[in-house]
């Protein structure tokens, strides 16, 4: 429930009576005797209500309420007239104030004033943000494609750790993405605005890998020329994404979980300690704790960068994307290529699933580009799928009824003539692969 109620008034005498009542009835208040301080610390989506005097020196509370009204059109403001300014405030109220009170007023009339416009301001705050998340629920799904179960699983799992302060580990193959997610992880939280910093640990040669990470003053070593703000110091505010991270050397492992537990580093050469706000999103191939125990890694920074993990699954546990994902790299190829890229066959696509792909999304990428330059038929050469024939059936099956509704539009007629297939079968299939109309009509 919002409680927070800020007051405007130049009156001492005022704003320590209002604040007296809001206290003992539960309300969090914060106090300004100028509209304009008011309107330097106003929040975006401030959680509460202003309650402003309508004569001030310097900008009045008419005019507050225009700036509020300009910068938030739904965010309450109530006025305190005195009673010569009746008929100024009733127009206000057409301009957009929420209600206005004549002095004097008795603390139950404020109340009851006051909690009218909260539970006003609760229902546009949750409205905001059910559209917020469905918003950055189209925007993920536009972004991490795939229509497979794992993939809707990473999708939830993402949109509710992007938000959280918490370091994230990723856990994946080669090629399977690992880096898109760390970047869903930073756009889609409140870091967004703030830099999104990649170093890749196996790229750094180890002598090298101090003054990369913590930077270094001039003169700090020979060859160290001007002074140099490492990858921690330049991510302030934001996200450091370590790709590889089991490469990262051991004595430099001891020295990222102190400034993980600090929040303050050293550049090579300096005494100075800077503070430094950054979420840690590291990825990784094998298990780091496995690789703890095998002494490779410090165990405490293992447990430091996991405080979540997510695992991306290989293509080939998600074989139903794999059409999907070649159709978008290869009409992107085209677009850049100025080429045009031929549709997917029959046969083509069955090589497509058959294919182990062990270099994962990336090697698919590079798959869909030779093919749109006109190098290679797609995966010309299958390789044994580990799959026996009727799982590979079953997911080549359930391809072509997602292709046909999304044709279609989840126009089930269209597809029933397109598939020649009874209804009942169809209804059985679809249900079998998870299917529903609804989820072609809403994305057509």
């Amino acid at each position: 429930m919002l409680n927070s109620v800020t007051v405007v008034d130049d009156e001492a005498s005022i704003r320590s009576a209002v604040e007296q009542w809001l206290n003992l009835s539960g309300f969090q208040v914060q106090l300004f005797s100028r509209a304009q301080e008011c309107l330097a610390q106003l929040p975006r989506d401030f959680p509460g209500v202003i309650l402003s005097d309508v004569r001030m020196p310097g900008i009045s509370g008419l005019e507050l309420l225009a700036e509020v009204q300009r910068q938030d059109p739904d965010l309450p403001v109530i006025l305190l007239t005195g009673h010569g300014d009746v008929p100024m405030a009733v127009e206000a109220m057409r301009d957009g104030a929420y209600d206005f009170l004549e002095k004097p007023f008795s603390p139950d009339t404020l109340l009851s004033s006051l909690r009218r416009a909260l539970d006003k301001r609760g229902l546009v705050l949750e409205n905001r943000r059910l559209h917020q998340q469905a918003d950055s629920r189209a925007k993920l799904d536009a972004t991490l494609l795939g229509v497979s179960q794992a993939l809707q699983t990473l999708r939830r799992q993402v949109l509710e750790l992007a938000p959280l302060p918490v370091n994230v580990l990723v856990r994946g193959e080669t090629g399977s993405g690992k880096e898109l997610i760390a970047r869903c992880l930073h756009d889609f939280g409140p870091r967004a605005g703030k830099p999104f910093v990649a170093l890749n640990c196996a790229a750094i040669p180890e002598q090298l890998f101090e003054a990369e990470l913590f930077g270094h003053e001039s003169g700090a070593f020979t060859g160290a020329q001007g002074k140099r703000i490492g990858k921690l110091e330049y991510a302030h505010g934001g996200t450091l994404f370590l790709d590889e991270i089991e490469s990262m050397p051991l004595a430099q492992q001891v020295k990222l979980l102190r400034v993980l537990q600090e929040q303050k580093l050293e550049r090579l050469g300096s005494n100075q300690s800077i503070t430094v706000d950054l979420r840690i999103i590291a990825a990784t191939k094998p298990d780091l704790l496995e690789e703890a125990r095998a002494g490779r890694f410090r165990e405490d920074l293992a447990y430091r960068l996991t405080v979540a993990e997510l695992r991306l699954p290989p293509l080939r546990e998600r074989r139903e994307d794999i059409p999907l994902l070649y159709a978008h790299f290869a009409h992107h190829a085209a677009l850049r290529l100025g080429r045009k890229a031929a549709p997917l066959g029959g046969p083509q696509l069955g090589r497509l699933l058959s294919h182990d792909w062990p270099g994962n999304v990336r090697e698919l990428a590079n798959a869909a580009e030779r093919q749109v330059l006109g190098l290679q038929e797609p995966q010309a050469e299958a390789v044994d799928s580990g799959q026996s024939l009727a799982a590979q059936q079953e997911a080549f099956e359930a391809q072509c009824l997602r292709a046909a509704l999304t044709r279609h539009k989840g126009e089930i007629k269209a597809v029933l003539n397109e598939l020649q297939l009874p209804r009942r079968t169809l209804n059985e299939k679809m249900q079998r692969h998870g299917l529903s109309r609804e989820m072609f009509v809403k994305n057509s």
